[in-house]
Formats: C-alpha cells, structure tokens, sequence
C-alpha cells in the first residue's frame, strides 16, 4: 500500500478538507436557516454562534460515524488513494450544483454517493460493497426525516397547549432565548455527525497509503475536520437559507425552537448509533412537521418535493460524477 507521493496524498487531504468546507457552507443554511427566519440573530451573528459550536462538537461526540465510513461501508482493502481522490470530487461536484441551484441536498450521501461509485468501477463490481453498511445507510435515509418531522410535530402540539393562554410577547421574549439553545445543539449535532465522515475518509487515505499501520482516527485528524467545517459554516449558504427559512412554512421564534430541537435530537440518536445521517434531511423534516402542527396547508410541499428529489439523485448522481473522475484518472495515469 505504500508508493504513495506525499504532494499526492497532500493534495487529496485538502480535498478532504475542501469537501468538510463546502459542506459547512452548504449545510449552513441547515444551522442558521430558522434562528434567521425567525429574526433571534441577524445572518452574520448566526453563522458565528452555529460554527463555534460545529468546531466544540469534538469535546463530545466519539468517531463511530467516522469509523463507519471509513471501513463500514467499502472494503477498505480495495480502496486507494485515486479512489479517495474520484470521490471527493464527485461529492463536491455535487454540492457546488446543488449550492448553485440553492437546492438543500445532503453533503452526507453526496460523499458516500462518491465513495461508492469510485470503488465500484475500480473494483469493476459491487462485490466490494459492504451491505450491512449501507442498508443502515438507506434505513435512515427513510428514518431521519421521517423522525424529524414526527418530533417537530410533537413538539410544536407540546408547546402551543403549554403557552395556549400566555401573552403573545412573553412567548416570543421566552422562545427567542430558547432558540438560541435549540441553535447550539443542533449546530453541535451538526459538527458531531458531518464532521467525522471526513475524518473517516482522510484516515482511509492515511491507512490506503501505508502513511498508517492500522485504521484510527487520531486527535489531529479530528481537530482538522471540524476546523474545516467550522469555517465553512462561516462562510454561509444563504442561497439555501432563504429555501430552508421561508420557503417550506413560515416560522416564529417558538416553531424554529421545536424544529431545531426535533433535529439535534434525532442527529444525537443516530451519531451515538454510528450511522452518518443527513443533517438536511432531519431538518427539512422537522421544519415540515412544525409547519403540519401549526396548519398542514401552510406548508409549501411542492418545495418539499422539490427537496426530496435532490435527496433521490444525490447518492446515484456523486457515484456517477465520481465514477467518471476514476475512469479520466485511469487514463491519464496510463497516458
């Protein structure tokens, strides 16, 4: 496994890291979308609260989503540093056009979409597809949002029988620091789930390239990705944030409070179980059940739908993007 120069394997670690950047920046929009809709903190205020907390989320998560897309989801014996390389393109192909077209596709499955296409033609099949894997992968694909809008559901009923006969301006004095609360957990689920898929890939290529003995996830790959994230967060993804804030329903500081609770609820859930969930998808998710509380027709679904199928396309559409980058690298490595 060795071979490897290090300016290659230096510049596929910034790829790495430029994936964990855009997808800070993409996934902003999922952070700060209803603490900005919602008026608690202006655009510049939120993008700084939701990437100190993407940065912290280190302190408290494990690396079991890392590990699992580091040597859980391809056998790890076939992949290399040129399949690294495809499908970190892929992803970020990806994520730029969906950035472009201001569409919330998830950063998450457009790295796995990549991961799997690369070490699929490499390895000419499926067979180095581990399928235990992946079908928790595609549960939670079903479940993250379906979860995220059952909770916001909940939570928003929960809320307007506690407040049902309080003053209009003490609920909204009381929930605008409470969602200054639900902002920070869900910005450290955020970082605590996002973070380590690029912490499981940047150790793949540490192992697939002899410049480690075994598979782990040591401190200074942690502490670059969430650095990297964090930062991305700052850059924001105000495209998006406009589809995520208002386009979906219109939010008070009380229903952003029970959407971004709903969604660090449900990423705490799955980064515990290792699974790497979409972060766009629970929030779209709770955001449209706060809105089916409140009043199932003020929902736009016809955004949502328009979300959904950005969700449908992104896994096929990185493995195609990355499968195509391996096969051009082929060539030109063979030229």
């Amino acid at each position: 496994m060795g071979g490897w120069s290090f300016a290659f394997i230096a510049l596929v670690m910034g790829l790495a890291l430029l994936f964990d950047f855009t997808n800070g920046m993409h996934d902003a929009a999922n952070s700060v979308a209803t603490i900005v809709s919602t008026q608690v903190l202006s655009p510049r205020q939120a993008v700084i609260w939701a990437a100190f907390f993407n940065f912290v989320a280190f302190l408290i998560f494990g690396t079991a989503v890392a590990e699992t897309i580091g040597k859980g989801l391809i056998d790890i014996t076939v992949v290399d540093p040129h399949v690294i390389f495809a499908a970190l393109i892929g992803a970020i192909a990806w994520n730029v056009l969906t950035w472009l077209l201001g569409l919330p596709s998830s950063s998450s499955h457009s790295l796995m979409g990549g991961y799997l296409g690369a070490a699929v033609v490499k390895a000419r099949g499926f067979h180095v597809v581990i399928l235990s894997g992946w079908i928790k992968i595609f549960i939670f694909i079903i479940l993250a949002p379906v979860l995220g809008l059952i909770l916001g559901f909940v939570l928003m009923v929960a809320m307007n029988w506690l407040v049902h006969k309080r003053p209009l301006k003490s609920i909204n004095l009381w929930s605008r620091r409470m969602q200054l609360v639900s902002a920070a957990l869900y910005s450290l689920g955020h970082g605590g789930n996002d973070a380590q898929k690029t912490m499981g890939i940047i150790a793949s290529l540490m192992f697939t390239s002899g410049r480690m003995k075994t598979f782990h996830i040591p401190l200074w790959i942690v502490l670059s990705a969430h650095s990297a994230i964090a930062l991305g967060t700052l850059s924001g993804g105000w495209r998006i944030v406009k589809t995520m804030g208002q386009k979906i329903v219109k939010l008070r500081p009380i229903d952003g409070f029970c959407a971004e609770t709903a969604s660090a609820i449900s990423i705490f859930f799955a980064t515990h179980v290792g699974v790497p969930v979409s972060t766009t998808h629970v929030i779209t998710g709770a955001v449209a059940g706060v809105g089916t509380a409140k009043n199932a027709a003020a929902v736009k679904w016809q955004v949502t739908i328009k979300i959904v199928w950005a969700w449908v396309l992104t896994i096929p559409a990185a493995a195609l993007c990355a499968g195509a980058v391996y096969e051009v690298v082929g060539l030109i490595a063979r030229w």
